[in-house]
C-alpha cells in the first residue's frame, strides 16, 4: 500500500492590520519627502542665475535705476520721451486689440506729446477693453523682460512687438503716432543685423523694463496717488460700482505678478550659457 503522506499543518501568524498600514504610510511618507527634497533642489537649481543671467539681472537693475533717475530730472528726461511714447502706443494698442477680439470696430489710435493717448472704437466688451490698456502693456513689458534672457527669444518677441507697432500705425490718426511706430519698427529691423543679436536683446530688455515701470507708475499716479477722472481705472470703477483705488491696486498687483513671473521664468527656462548648449553651438 502506498505510504500515507502526512502534511503537517502550520499556523501562519498574520501581522496586525495596523502594522501593515503603518508601514505603508511610513513608506509613502518617506517617498514623498525624498521627492519633495528633490523637487526643492530642482527649483533652487533652476532659479539660481548663471553667469549670463546675472548680467541680465544687473542690466534690469541698471535700466530701472537709470529710468527712475532720468524720469525726475528736468530737461534731461527728454531722453526717455521716445520710449515713454512707444509705451503709450502699446497701451493704446492693447485697448484696440481687446476691442477687436470682442467685436469692436477700431476707428483710431492717437498718442499725444504730453504722453497721453486715446483709442476710439465702436462696440466691444467694456469689461475687457478698459483694463486691457494697463494689463496688456504690463504683460507685453513682462514678455520683453522674459525674452531679454535669451537672444532667440528676444528676436521672436521683437517680431511680436513689430506687429503690434504696425497695427498701431494702421490705426494711427496723427503724425506723432505714425512717427513713433515707424521709428521703433525701423530700430527693431536695424538691430536684427547687430552681431549675435546682442543689440536687439538689450533694447528689447530696455523697452520691456520701461514698459513695466511706466505701467506701474501710471497705475499708482492715476489711481492710488491722485484720482484722474478720465483714467481707465476710474471709468472701470464707475461701470462696476467699485472704488477706482481698489481697481488700481488690483491692476498694480497683477502687473507686479507679471513682472516677477517674467524674471523667474527667464531664470528657470532661458539658461543660454548651459555648457551643453555652448558645446553644441561651438
Amino acid at each position: 500500500m502506498p505510504a500515507l503522506l502526512r502534511v503537517s499543518s502550520t499556523t501562519l501568524a498574520m501581522p496586525p492590520v495596523s502594522d501593515v498600514l503603518g508601514h505603508a504610510i511610513a513608506k509613502r511618507a518617506a517617498t514623498a519627502l525624498v521627492g519633495r527634497a528633490t523637487s526643492r533642489e530642482d527649483v533652487v537649481h533652476a532659479l539660481t542665475p548663471t553667469k549670463e543671467q546675472k548680467m541680465i539681472l544687473v542690466a534690469i537693475c541698471v535700466y530701472a535705476v537709470g529710468i527712475l533717475v532720468l524720469w525726475n530730472i528736468p530737461y534731461v528726461n527728454v531722453v526717455l520721451l521716445p520710449f515713454k511714447l512707444v509705451t503709450v502706443a502699446l497701451h493704446e494698442f492693447c485697448h484696440a486689440a481687446a476691442g477687436l477680439c470682442t467685436g469692436a470696430k477700431i476707428k483710431s489710435i492717437t498718442v499725444d506729446p504730453d504722453e497721453g493717448g486715446a483709442t476710439h472704437m465702436s462696440g466691444g466688451v467694456w469689461c475687457c477693453v478698459m483694463p486691457a490698456g494697463y494689463l496688456g502693456s504690463a504683460f507685453l513689458g513682462a514678455l520683453m523682460v522674459f525674452a531679454g534672457f535669451d537672444v532667440l527669444a528676444s528676436k521672436i518677441v521683437s517680431v511680436i512687438l513689430g506687429v503690434c507697432l504696425l497695427a498701431t500705425l494702421f490705426w494711427a490718426r496723427n503724425w506723432l503716432t505714425r512717427i513713433i511706430a515707424v521709428l521703433f519698427v525701423g530700430l527693431i529691423v536695424g538691430l536684427w543685423f547687430t552681431p549675435h543679436g546682442a543689440g536687439l536683446r538689450y533694447v528689447v530688455l530696455f523697452i520691456g523694463t520701461m514698459s513695466s515701470l511706466y505701467c506701474l507708475w501710471d497705475i499708482v499716479d492715476d489711481t492710488l496717488k491722485r484720482k484722474v477722472n478720465d483714467s481707465d481705472a476710474t471709468k472701470f470703477a464707475q461701470r462696476t460700482h467699485c472704488s477706482s483705488r481698489f481697481c488700481g491696486f488690483l491692476w498694480l498687483l497683477i502687473s507686479l505678478v507679471f513682472l516677477a513671473a517674467a524674471i523667474l521664468l527667464g531664470l528657470a527656462f532661458l539658461k543660454d550659457d548651459d555648457p551643453s548648449i555652448q558645446a553644441n553651438t561651438n
